[in-house]
C-alpha cells in the first residue's frame, strides 16, 4: 500500500472560535461523575462472587491459567532443551555465587532449586531464571561478614599457639543470617505486592539502576580478588570500605599464591575464548557450549590428580554434603539489625526483575504484572529463607540462555530444578577439590554483560546529560559509599534532578507558522512570524511552588512588562478611584440635601453618578504606556486559555491576559490609551501546554498576571471581571479573539489551503 509523501496532505477546519462556555456547550461537559459512588465502590471490593473469586486464584496463582492451556507440540521440545541447559548452568553460578554471599558453595545449589519450584506457580514472566545474582549475593554476603567476622572465630591451637578459624561455626551462623535476611527479604516483597505498590520500580530510573549495577559489579570484582590471588584480606564495611580493601589487596600482593594466578589466567583464557565463540557462532550451535561446567569438571579432576591443597596450599570448595536439608525457622532477634538491608535487597532484586521480565514480556507479546512479580519475589525468598537460601533474583546471564536455547514457559524452570536436585543428590560432591579461583573467574567472566554497561556513558553524553550525571552519581556513590547507601544516594540524587529540572524550564515566546494555526519557538524557527501585538509566552514544564516566582521573572524578562510595577499602579489608581467615589458620593449627597431643602427631592433618594467600568493604566519597564482593563462586566479584551480537567490532565491549555490600548474618558487615559510600547503588544498569551498541576503558590502568581487554570475555579478564582469566558480552546482561539478585538488588520494571512473558518466565524 503507497502512502502520499508527508506534507502532501491538506485538511480544513469550519468553526467559530472556542472560548471555556462555548466549547463545555459544543463538547457537552458531563457534570456528574461516570464513577460509581465510593459507597457503592466500597460494597463492590467487599461483594464476593464466583467470577470475583475466580479472577482472584488466577490473578494469584497464574499457574492455574497458563498450564491448561499449554501446547506440548509447540513448548515442550524448547522447554526441554532449554531446562537442561539452564539447569547445567546453576551448578557453577551456584557455586560460585554462594562465595559472594559468605556461605558454604553446597547452599548456592540450594538457593538455585528451592526458589524455582515456587516461581513456577506464582510467577508471570515466562524467559527470566529465578535463582542467585552476583550483585544481590554480594548484598548478602556484607551482611553476612559484617555480622559474622572471621576475627570472632578464631580459636588458638593448643600445640603451637596460631590462630585457627573454627570454620564448622563460622558457616552455621553466616547461613541463619543469610536465612533469616532473606526471610524478611520475602516478607517485604509480598506486603509490598500485596498493598499493589509494585509502581515504586518507577522511581528506580534506567540509568540509575546501570549504574547500580555497574558499581557493584566493581564491588564483585573487588571481593573476588583474593580468591584470585591467594590472599586473605581483612573484612571493611561502611563508606570507603573497597578503597580500604583495594588497599589491603595491594599490600599483601607479595604474599600471592602463584598456583591460584596460574589457574585463574588459563580458567580465563578458556573461558573467555569460548564465551567469544558462542557468540560468534550462535546462529549455528544448536545450544551455547556449557563452558562454565566443562571448566570446572576439568578444574576439579586436576585438583585432585595433583592435590593442588595440600601441596600448593590452593584453596578449593570444601565440603558439599549429599541431598537436601531440612526447612529451619529463621532467627527473628536478627531482623532488627538487618531491616535496611532487607528494605534495600527487596527493591533492587525487584527492579532487577521487573526490568528483565518486561523486557522478555515486550518481545514476545505478553504481560508481567509487576505487583504479581512482587508477591512470587516474596513468596520464593521466604520459602527460600526457610530451606537455608539466601536472597534470589533473576539473573541476566541465565536469562538469556534460556531464551536462546528455545525456552518458551516457566516449565523450564521445573526442568531445570530437576536437574539440580539429580546434581544435589548425587553428584555434589564430586566438586569438594574444585579451586575457589575457579569459581572467581566465572564470576568475572559473568560480569562482561554489567561492565558493558559504562557504554552507555557517551550514548547518554549525546542523549541525555542529566541522566548521564544519575548514572555517573549512581556508580561512584556505590563504590565509595557502599550497596545500601549508595542506593538511598543515587535514588535522593534522581529526585533532585527532576526537581531542578522543573525550577529551571526552559522559557520560550512563540511564533506563528505562516498558512497555518501552529506555534513554535521563535529561536528555533527561522521561519516563525510573530503576531503584531501579540506575546505568547510557554514554560517548559509545569508551575508549582518552587518555580513559580521564576516564572513570573522570566515573564516579565521576556515581555518587557513589570508585572510587580502594574499591581503597584493598580492598587495606586484603584485607591485613587476610591477616594474620587467617596468625593462624588460626598458632593451627590450634598446636592441632594440642597435639593431637599428645596423641595425638589424626595426623602432618601440619591444619583450618584454611574461608575460604570474602572479602566487603569501603568507602564512597562521600558517606560511604554500599557493599559490593564478591569470591569464589572466581561471585557472581550481580556484573553485566558487553559485546560479544564485537572485531575485527569492538563490537554493544551493556554492563557493570556490583555494589555489593552482603548480610549480612557479623561484626557490622559486617551493619551496613556493612545500610546504603545515599541512592539505594539496588546495581549500576552500564557501556553500552559506543558503544565499538569497546579499549586496554591501557582494560583496566587497567575492571579496576579490575571491568569488561570481550570482548577482555579475550585479556589475562586473567577469573578465577574475574570470569567470563564476568557478561556479559549487553543492558541490559536486566543489570538484570533485578541485580533478580532484589535482590528482585523493585524489577522494572520492564510493560503487557500489553510484559510480556515477561525478567521472568519467568530
Amino acid at each position: 500500500m503507497a502512502f502520499p509523501e508527508q506534507g502532501a496532505e491538506k485538511f480544513y477546519v469550519d468553526r467559530v472560535v472556542l472560548n471555556e462556555l462555548s466549547l463545555n456547550d459544543v463538547a457537552r461537559i458531563r457534570t456528574y461523575s461516570t464513577k460509581p459512588p465510593l459507597k457503592e465502590r466500597v460494597k463492590e471490593s467487599l461483594r464476593c462472587s464466583v467470577p470475583k473469586l475466580k479472577r482472584s486464584v488466577l490473578g494469584f496463582l497464574p499457574v492455574l491459567s497458563w498450564l491448561p492451556r499449554y501446547s506440548l507440540r509447540d513448548n515442550a521440545l524448547g522447554d526441554l532443551t532449554s531446562g537442561i541447559s539452564v539447569g547445567i548452568m546453576h551448578l557453577p553460578l551456584g557455586l560460585a555465587y554462594a562465595l559472594l554471599a559468605g556461605t558454604p558453595p553446597v547452599y548456592g545449589l540450594y538457593t538455585s532449586f528451592y526458589p524455582t519450584l515456587v516461581y513456577f506457580f506464582f510467577g508471570t514472566s515466562k524467559h527470566i531464571s529465578i535463582g542467585p545474582f552476583a550483585v544481590t549475593s554480594l548484598m548478602v554476603g556484607i551482611v553476612t561478614e559484617t555480622l559474622a567476622p572471621n576475627s570472632n572465630y578464631m580459636t588458638l591451637n593448643g600445640t603451637n599457639g596460631t590462630a585457627v578459624l573454627d570454620s564448622t561455626a563460622l558457616y552455621n551462623d553466616r547461613v541463619r543470617i543469610a536465612s533469616s535476611l532473606t526471610v524478611l527479604c520475602g516478607i517485604f516483597q509480598f506486603a509490598m505486592g500485596l498493598l499493589q505498590v509494585g509502581f515504586i520500580a518507577t522511581y528506580l530510573s534506567d540509568p540509575l539502576v546501570r549504574g547500580y549495577t555497574t558499581g557493584a559489579s566493581i564491588q564483585v570484582v573487588l571481593s573476588q580478588l583474593s580468591n584470585t590471588f591467594g590472599i586473605s584480606t581483612l573484612l571493611y564495611t561502611g563508606p570507603l570500605s573497597q578503597i580500604y580493601l583495594l588497599i589491603d589487596i595491594c599490600r599483601k600482593l607479595p604474599l600471592t599464591n602463584i598456583g591460584a594466578v596460574v589457574i585463574t589466567l588459563v580458567a580465563l583464557v578458556v573461558l573467555i575464548t569460548v564465551k567469544e565463540l558462542n557468540t560468534c557462532f550462535a546462529k549455528k550451535l544448536p545450544a551455547p557450549i556449557p563452558i562454565e561446567l566443562i571448566v570446572i569438571i576439568f578444574a576439579t579432576i586436576i585438583s585432585y590428580y595433583s592435590n593442588l591443597n595440600g601441596l600448593y596450599k590452593v584453596a578449593v570448595v570444601g565440603q558439599i554434603p549429599k541431598g537436601l536439608l531440612a526447612p529451619r525457622n529463621p532467627d527473628i532477634s536478627l531482623w532488627g539489625s538487618v531491616a535496611g538491608s532487607a528494605f534495600s535487597l527487596a527493591i533492587v532484586g525487584y527492579a532487577i526483575s521487573i526490568s528483565l521480565g518486561k523486557t522478555f514480556g515486550l518481545k514476545y507479546g505478553y504481560k508481567v504484572d509487576s505487583n504479581q512479580e512482587l508477591i512470587a519475589l516474596g513468596l520464593c525468598n521466604t520459602a527460600g529463607g526457610f530451606f537455608q537460601c539466601h536472597f534470589i533474583t533473576p539473573s541476566l546471564a541465565r536469562s538469556l540462555l534460556q531464551e536462546t536455547t528455545g525456552g518458551k514457559t516457566q516449565v523450564t524452570g521445573i526442568v531445570s530444578a530437576v536437574v539440580l536436585l539429580i546434581i544435589i543428590l548425587e553428584i555434589g560432591p564430586l566438586f569438594q577439590q574444585l579451586p575457589k579461583a575457579v569459581l572467581a573467574c566465572i564470576i568475572y567472566v559473568n560480569m562482561k554483560g554489567m561492565f558493558m554497561q559504562f557504554s552507555d556513558i557517551p550514548a547518554l553524553w549525546k542523549s541525555n546529560k542529566v541522566d548521564l550525571m544519575v548514572w555517573l552519581v549512581t556508580l561512584v556513590s556505590v563504590v565509595l559509599l557502599n550497596l545500601d547507601i549508595g542506593l538511598a544516594v543515587s535514588v535522593g540524587f534522581s529526585i533532585l534532578t527532576v526537581i531542578f529540572r522543573t525550577q529551571l524550564p526552559r522559557y520560550s515566546i512563540l511564533g506563528q507558522v505562516p498558512g497555518t494555526e501552529l506555534y513554535l519557538e521563535m529561536d528555533a524557527y527561522e521561519e516563525v512570524k510573530e503576531i503584531p501585538g501579540i506575546i505568547i509566552f510557554r514554560s517548559s514544564t509545569t508551575i508549582y511552588y518552587t518555580n513559580a516566582e521564576l516564572y513570573l521573572d522570566a515573564l516579565q524578562e521576556k515581555t518587557g512588562i513589570d508585572v510587580g510595577k502594574l499591581l503597584n499602579q493598580k492598587k495606586k489608581r484603584e485607591d485613587k478611584q476610591m477616594r474620587l467615589a467617596k468625593k462624588e458620593e460626598k458632593k451627590a449627597k450634598k446636592e441632594a440635601r440642597k435639593l431637599r431643602l428645596n423641595g425638589q427631592l424626595p426623602n432618601g433618594t440619591v444619583h450618584p453618578e454611574n461608575q460604570g467600568d474602572v479602566e487603569m493604566a501603568s507602564s512597562d519597564l521600558n517606560g511604554n504606556q500599557l493599559a490593564i482593563v478591569y470591569s464589572e462586566k466581561a471585557q472581550n479584551g481580556q484573553v485566558c486559555s487553559l485546560q479544564k480537567t485537572l485531575w485527569t490532565r492538563i490537554r493544551g491549555s493556554e492563557t493570556g491576559i490583555n494589555v489593552n490600548d482603548n480610549k480612557k474618558s479623561t484626557g490622559e487615559g486617551e493619551r496613556e490609551m493612545g500610546e504603545s510600547s515599541s512592539q505594539n503588544t496588546h495581549t500576552i498569551i500564557l501556553d500552559l501546554s506543558r503544565a499538569s498541576f497546579i499549586d496554591t503558590v501557582t494560583v496566587k502568581t497567575l492571579r496576579n498576571v490575571f491568569c488561570v487554570v481550570e482548577q482555579l475555579s475550585i479556589a475562586g478564582f473567577f469573578c465577574e471581571s475574570i470569567p470563564k469566558s476568557c478561556l479559549f480552546a487553543t492558541v490559536h482561539d486566543a489570538v484570533l479573539h485578541s485580533l478580532r478585538v484589535h482590528g482585523d488588520k493585524d489577522r494572520p494571512v492564510y493560503d487557500n489551503a489553510l484559510d480556515t473558518a477561525f478567521s472568519t466565524k467568530m
